[in-house]
């Protein structure tokens, strides 16, 4: 995932731009970048790697040699990003979040017609350059926007630092959020809208799929009016949204309170307490807690002063170890009670398996594991959650072969349709066979219309892909 911000002010603006971006780090872990513009210096620009360290600190001694009334930041789990280019619309930096499905496609398209990259990522084409060039063969930016939207399968929303302000535009299907908001001297723009209150901004305007604005110091005008479908992502309320935040006016925290409560209705598990896995699964654990009368307690504690969020190795092994040393547990709540643990999500299981195995360690004498949203059946084609070598990474994909006694080339393109529905007997055999990969007591997932209801957003303007397989490009 991704995560931006940017502002335009009638002062010097890259303090907020610099503690805005700051507030997205729970969105990225590799890279990240900020582009300023101003009249005495032009664009400036520096982008840094988030894989060894914090965002403050990489970009606090860029900062002090920064100025400019308008900028942008953005931090990624990808590719070096916002690119600064030149072309017949003048200079100008962009930054995207999205996923671009087809950027192999686009890439031949660019090399018949013999134009060159110059940034790569990961050792492919940078997809924020491809949309850089996309966004260049448009008379005008709401031409070259457009020229995105029609030409990228999956999802963009972007934002473009141009010499007179900032042109933001979100994804045609408003898979991602983009919000305007306001203060007394101008201007931000935002992703996450927890990056606005301390930085004294006010929600202005929650753009519409699609919708195109230019913001100033003066005011923020639409150039494009959204489109009437909409399909933004579910996971913003169940996972990547930090508590704070809105999306579409709904509250993140507000939401998952409403998921874990409608997990404990009608729920039979006995259990001493009740326990969120850290960060995401809080919120949820909080609505089950207060809808069941079960004390909510902490038998993990996450471990931040010298594990960030944003320091996560390549190596897997790596990685696996700072999972693991992340959580420290609490004996006391562990040894000998019984335990409903709240999640945001299964994907391959294996850390929540490592997990599992600690408690059992510790002495927990039942593991009652509730999910807040239905079993991963579909990877993502739009963003880059439960993104994988392959499908059978998937704890449900791993789950079906066992009980299909298929391999995984057999499990290529299966259908997963009765497995996705939770009135149907092969959804139930696959949950077991997950529980008992698990290690688990017990194990239930959150129905999809319950999910659909916690959000508050009627089911055709969410994308539930990932559970489903009914939205689209």
């Amino acid at each position: 995932m991704s995560g931006f911000f940017g502002s335009v002010l009638k002062n010097d603006c890259v303090a907020d731009v610099f503690y805005g971006t700051d507030y997205h780090s729970h969105l990225g872990t590799k890279r990240a970048g900020l582009a300023f513009h101003c009249s005495e210096k032009g664009f400036q620009r520096a982008i840094h790697s988030l894989e060894d360290g914090y965002f403050r600190n990489k970009f606090e001694n860029d900062i002090a040699g920064f100025k400019g009334n308008c900028g942008i930041g953005v931090i990624s789990d990808n590719e070096a990003q916002p690119i600064l280019v030149t072309s017949h619309l003048g200079r100008f930096a962009v930054a995207t979040v999205g996923k671009i499905v087809n950027i192999d496609e686009l890439e031949e398209q660019f090399m018949q017609m013999r134009r060159t990259f110059s940034e790569t990522s990961q050792g492919s084409v940078n997809p924020t350059e491809l949309v850089a060039m996309l966004i260049a063969e448009g008379e005008d930016f709401v031409a070259g926007i457009e020229n995105v939207f029609r030409r990228i399968k999956g999802s963009c929303s972007m934002m473009v630092l141009t010499e007179n302000g900032i042109i933001a535009a979100r994804d045609k299907l408003g898979r991602t959020p983009v919000i305007v908001g306001k203060k007394e001297n101008g201007y931000g723009l935002t992703f996450e809208t927890c990056a606005f209150p301390n930085l004294g901004y006010e929600v202005e305007k929650y753009l519409g799929p699609g919708e195109i604005v230019s913001v100033t110091a003066d005011g923020c005008e639409q150039l494009r009016k959204p489109n009437e479908k909409m399909q933004v992502c579910s996971f913003l309320w169940v996972y990547y949204g930090y508590p704070p935040s809105f999306y579409e006016g709904i509250n993140v925290d507000e939401s998952r309170y409403r998921c874990g409560a409608a997990l404990a209705k009608g729920d039979d598990a006995k259990a001493d307490f009740v326990a969120g896995i850290p960060d995401s699964g809080v919120g949820h654990a909080m609505g089950y807690s207060n809808e069941k009368r079960i004390p909510l307690k902490r038998p993990y504690s996450k471990y931040t002063p010298t594990w960030p969020r944003s320091f996560m190795p390549q190596n897997q092994n790596m990685r696996d170890l700072v999972a693991k040393m992340k959580l420290i547990p609490n004996n006391s709540i562990l040894k000998g009670n019984s335990g409903v643990f709240l999640d945001d999500s299964i994907v391959r299981g294996t850390q929540l398996k490592d997990n599992v195995t600690d408690l059992h360690a510790a002495g927990i004498s039942e593991v009652h594991m509730r999910i807040a949203c239905p079993p991963l059946t579909y990877p993502c084609e739009f963003l880059n959650f439960s993104r994988s070598r392959s499908n059978f990474d998937l704890a449900t994909h791993k789950a079906v072969a066992q009980l299909e006694n298929k391999t995984e080339e057999e499990m290529m393109g299966y259908d997963m349709s009765e497995y996705s529905d939770s009135n149907s007997p092969k959804y139930q055999a696959m949950v077991e066979q997950i529980r008992k990969n698990l290690d688990l007591t017990t194990l239930k997932f959150q129905k999809l219309e319950d999910l659909v209801e916690a959000i508050g957003l009627p089911k055709e303007k969410l994308c539930t892909h990932c559970w489903d397989g009914s939205s689209h490009f």
